[in-house]
């Protein structure tokens, strides 16, 4: 099933991606992040902290990107200064990777289709889209549907869904505005980045064992 929680041992077999955790902070507290893989990385969803990472300090405020590409080093919050959310990733991606940060998806009036046709109801003005790259979404707020591969999967905080390379998927509909982690692992295939549909890129060509 291509939804998982955090969890070591939880994510399904395919994945690059085998471990995340969703991190609430409050000022005051610190953390220390034992390594569990050889490459890791951290997104700030919201708040403000300051992360020691290697042997440098970094002021971390939403949407701060951190990485650790080699088995070398960690993560470790010394000081947060206001209530801070963190998603940690852990696996064994490669160099050439999609991209990662955060997203949105609110309810809208009037969506808009500016992905591939869907035949199902929508409500939000996400795009129903595939890529040349596995893609995992981690949700630290709201609720909502996320459509992957036909399948609709209701999704709240603390899930991952897990999306394989060249599958279709959509965030149709919301029931809590929601926030969330997005994450492009290794390039694959033609290795075109961004979002891309059958009626501008070609038909996908999803990797079927990868559900």
């Amino acid at each position: 099933m291509p939804v998982f929680k955090s969890g070591k041992g939880l994510a399904p077999p395919w994945c690059e991606l085998e471990f995340f955790e969703v991190v609430r902070l409050k000022p005051g507290e610190t953390r220390i992040f034992e390594r569990v893989s050889d490459r890791e990385k951290i997104i700030v969803g919201s708040g403000m902290c300051r992360i020691r990472v290697g042997p440098m300090v970094a002021d971390a405020g939403e949407r701060t990107n951190l990485n650790l590409p080699t088995p070398d080093g960690q993560f470790d919050v010394i000081e947060v200064l206001r209530p801070t959310t963190l998603v940690r990733m852990c696996g064994h991606w490669g160099d050439d990777i999609g991209g990662s940060g955060l997203f949105s998806v609110e309810k809208v009036a009037h969506p808009v289709e500016k992905g591939d046709p869907t035949h199902y109801e929508k409500e939000t003005g996400i795009d129903q889209h595939y890529h040349d790259c596995d893609e995992y979404w981690i949700i630290y707020e709201g609720r909502g549907t996320a459509m992957s591969e036909g399948k609709f999967y209701d999704v709240q905080p603390g899930d991952c869904l897990a999306i394989g390379m060249g599958w279709h998927h959509d965030f149709p509909k919301v029931q809590e505005s929601v926030k969330a982690v997005y994450f492009e692992t290794t390039m694959e295939g033609q290795k075109r980045r961004g979002h891309l549909w059958n009626h501008t890129h070609g038909r996908a060509q999803p990797k079927v064992d990868r559900v």
